[in-house]
């Protein structure tokens, strides 16, 4: 199945967006600066939503979590628990390749200071939701923080307090597959010692679990 489905790289619904995107593009003629397609296994019953892509990282390569400090633990991680062909991402041109996982995020383009509006993430909703319903059955969902984790309740028409958000913790969905949440793998929060290597790792292990059961 094609992310068209669920994706559309002209999109400019947003026009606060749209427009610091064409002014990055002007300050930065070689980065990406267009909404930014999931990336990874197509047919994957592991979904990993972010919250948006970083001006020198996705904005930049046209590839989640890529060319930014976030990405390292992350591609890290799906390469130790047999996610990923390779420990690093770097390009769009690098031959990683993902197996059994997607990497969406919860809004598509880049937003000012790294903080998009609640309309805008209400607005890009549409496409995470298409995107879940993709899915196979018994699917895992990994929210990659507060806003993610909202971000997926809400593409199941759920409320956000539904279920509280919170580190390495699960949740049941309407149609049978798990939500898990997990603090965002952000330099801050690395550098705050909020997240460690083996606090994610910990995360994939359960996930993998889930996944293979």
């Amino acid at each position: 199945m094609s992310h068209s489905t669920y994706f559309n790289p002209t999109c400019r619904s947003c026009p606060r967006l749209a427009e610091f995107l064409d002014d990055v593009k002007h300050k930065y003629p070689t980065y990406h600066a267009l909404p930014v397609a999931p990336f990874g296994d197509p047919a994957a019953r592991f979904l990993i939503v972010g919250l948006a892509p970083g001006m020198h990282g996705a904005n930049a390569s046209g590839r989640p979590f890529t060319g930014d400090y976030a990405g390292l633990l992350l591609y890290q991680a799906l390469y130790d628990f047999g996610f990923s062909n390779q420990l690093e991402s770097t390009a769009l041109n690098d031959c990683l390749q993902l197996s059994n996982c997607r990497i969406t995020n919860a809004v598509k383009c880049l937003p000012p200071q790294n903080k998009p509006t609640g309309e805008e993430i209400k607005q890009c909703n549409s496409y995470l939701a298409a995107e879940i319903k993709t899915l196979p059955n018994q699917s895992v969902i990994l929210a990659l923080g507060n806003i993610a984790h909202q971000a997926v309740l809400r593409a199941y028409g759920l409320k956000v307090t539904a279920a509280k958000f919170g580190h390495h913790r699960f949740y049941d969905l309407p149609d049978g597959n798990k939500l898990v949440s997990s603090y965002h793998c952000s330099r801050y929060n690395v550098q705050t010692k909020r997240l460690s290597m083996q606090m994610l790792a910990a995360v994939f292990a359960d996930i993998r679990q889930l996944l293979d059961a």
